[in-house]
């Protein structure tokens, strides 16, 4: 299979009004996206808040995506669960929307043993013929999967990726060295796109595109042009925002930080709450420094 994309994805937020999803928003989102640079968008995944949506709502939103990003870049669906069959679900109504691929995480909560991990992913690939990227985030699932298992499941044909949140270069490094040439590595957070860029990586799936899409785009494609100073320059700069968007937990930050830059309403679901206000004056200023406000 071909690489899914080259350069930055955005984790895109999903909007919300009055605590319903806010379509015309979401839609315009999608374009401001395509517009500004982003090479791929994410749909429902961690910052999208998916968590507290509807199962309709969480299937409303890949059927709109696919609809209205038709093709322009590619769509990758947020479709993981700790449930083995309703991952299998959402994969497959992905899949009919027409994603590019398809986000699967390893069990959060239940905390399975690695065979478990490889058997849950394995399971959802043998159900679609859709590319699948592996999310790899301990901090959120409360197990990590190893480079063996990665190994493991990048022999499965569709099994195409990882999205590494481990935080580990010395990990990713080594998935790099042992399975690179099968298995495409994006970065999982913003502040190690270069350094997994330099060991092979493809790209980012990026919290920090939501307010800055063409700075994560330039980043990588900084690197891939061969222009490193210009790359290590843009992961400085970034970094400063890169940071803010988790002194709370994801997404309050990035959607405080979008609600004060007039792009989104800003709004969250419990158990989601507003930033407390030392943090809030802290990202503002940060966003004052990099020029935003």
């Amino acid at each position: 299979m071909s690489t899914i994309f080259t350069g930055s994805c955005v984790a895109l937020i999903t909007p919300f009004k009055n605590n319903q999803i806010d379509w015309p928003r979401f839609r315009e989102l999608l374009d401001w996206h395509i517009e500004n640079g982003t090479d791929a968008i994410l749909v429902a995944g961690t910052t999208g808040e998916t968590s507290t949506l509807t199962d309709q709502e969480h299937l409303d939103l890949l059927r709109v995506a696919g609809e209205h990003i038709a093709g322009r870049v590619p769509f990758i669906a947020g479709t993981g669960s700790n449930d083995t069959a309703y991952s299998i679900m959402l994969s497959k109504y992905a899949e009919e929307q027409g994603a590019d691929a398809v986000l699967v995480i390893n069990p959060y909560y239940n905390k399975s043993t690695q065979k478990g991990i490889y058997t849950h992913i394995k399971s959802i690939a043998d159900a679609i013929t859709t590319p699948i990227v592996v999310y790899n985030v301990p901090s959120r699932t409360g197990m990590n999967i190893s480079v063996e298992t990665m190994g493991k499941l990048a022999d499965i044909p569709n099994v195409q990726a990882v999205k590494e949140a481990s935080g580990d270069i010395s990990q990713i490094t080594e998935l790099a060295r042992r399975f690179g040439d099968k298995l495409d590595i994006y970065s999982g957070n913003d502040d190690q796109t270069l350094p997994i860029l330099s060991v092979g990586g493809k790209g980012v799936i990026s919290v920090t595109a939501n307010i800055i899409p063409q700075d994560m785009h330039d980043l990588v494609a900084a690197f891939m042009a061969g222009d490193l100073e210009k790359a290590r320059q843009l992961q400085f700069d970034t970094n400063l925002l890169s940071l803010a968007m988790f002194y709370e937990t994801n997404p309050i930050p990035v959607k405080t930080a979008m609600g004060l830059l007039g792009t989104d309403t800003g709004e969250m679901r419990l158990p989601l709450v507003d930033m407390d206000e030392d943090n809030k004056n802290r990202l503002i200023a940060d966003l004052k420094t990099y020029g935003l406000m």
